[in-house]
């Protein structure tokens, strides 16, 4: 019997699906399907089982005292156990405090969303395409078009320790796109944003960071180098097929779980935010995010459905970031955990 076109589509869809599973690895499909555990710290475990050194997990849920979860290594090597307080550098979460730092210089009057690179840093017209038509605005919200500059063919094996070795890394280089044209997530917008903050006051960015928003927020367990921590008080990042332990390589900000939980709440309850400047975040920016640099992964997001706050820290990464989405896994599974407890 001859089959009919739709049956054959089917068959090659199967098929095709069927091959596709030869270039997924199975832990991904294992953690994926296997049953979900009953509670946060089963799965805390599980995850350790599933090849990573350690995980940190905050949940921050209304009307409930805060948990706290941690299974793994604090530190690999001296058989330290994971702990739920320790630091850990949280990467890219930390442009979720540069936007609030700059919202919060646009509202009074310091900085403009709609004025350019080139009326901030003029000596950047002509080394970076389109920099009398690129807005901060543009700059925050990864619409710019400039060539991101850790994507440097072997940046993470020699990463720059500057503003000015990053920025090298880029000038002269043609856009990828128009602003406003397309999205594209860049770490040199933030580099630049942080240049213009610095310049505008004076001063660090992240003293005005700590002076606006952590202080206030009472986040005492929040800093903005590994020069300002002690660095027992680190969770050890590790790489695959790196031998050393990269807690002390410098990539920006080191907090608690707790802390990056009660500033995300913060920030989506508004909190945060002085009148009018929540309206303005809102229109640029986003209220949740996660993080990455070699050793370092971080998650970091508000659950409306529950009026949860969760927060996950792994100190694993890989290559080929299978721990990534290995990481995914795991943080839609604490989510379900959690709406299971809540009868949803």
């Amino acid at each position: 019997m001859k089959p009919t076109t739709k049956k054959v589509l089917q068959i090659i869809f199967i098929a095709a699906s069927i091959s596709s599973l030869y270039f997924v690895p199975w832990l991904l499909v294992k953690a994926w399907i296997l049953p979900l555990p009953d509670s946060i710290q089963e799965q805390a475990d599980e995850a350790i089982s599933h090849g990573f050194d350690g995980i940190i997990v905050f949940v921050d849920q209304a009307d409930q005292p805060s948990q706290y979860f941690a299974s793994g290594w604090h530190n690999r090597e001296s058989k330290i156990p994971a702990r739920p307080d320790a630091l850990f550098k949280i990467a890219s979460i930390g442009k979720l405090y540069d936007a609030v730092a700059v919202i919060k210089l646009v509202k009074n009057g310091r900085l403009s969303l709609d004025k350019t690179i080139a009326d901030y840093l003029p000596e950047l017209v002509g080394r970076i395409e389109n920099a009398d038509k690129i807005t901060l605005r543009l700059l925050i919200q990864h619409r710019s078009g400039i060539p991101n500059f850790t994507d440097a063919p072997n940046f993470w094996a020699a990463p720059t320790g500057t503003y000015e070795e990053s920025l090298a890394l880029i000038l002269d280089k043609p856009a990828n796109f128009e602003p406003g044209d397309d999205y594209e997530y860049c770490n040199t917008n933030y580099l630049l944003l942080n240049k213009i903050v610095d310049d505008t006051l004076g001063y660090g960015h992240f003293q005005f960071i700590k002076e606006e928003i952590l202080i206030p927020l009472n986040l005492n367990h929040t800093f903005g180098s590994v020069d300002e921590v002690n660095l027992d008080d680190l969770m050890s990042g590790y790489h695959v097929g790196y031998p050393h332990d990269l807690k002390t390589n410098d990539y920006g900000m080191q907090a608690s779980a707790e802390d990056v939980g009660t500033f995300l709440r913060a920030l989506n309850d508004g909190s945060v935010f002085a009148p009018g400047e929540k309206e303005l975040y809102t229109s640029v920016y986003e209220y949740e995010h996660s993080g990455w640099v070699p050793g370092y992964q971080s998650f970091a997001k508000y659950h409306k459905e529950i009026d949860a706050v969760v927060v996950e820290f792994y100190n694993t990464t890989d290559p080929k970031l299978y721990n990534w989405n290995l990481s995914e896994i795991i943080n839609n599974r604490i989510v379900k955990i959690l709406k299971k407890k809540n009868g949803l």
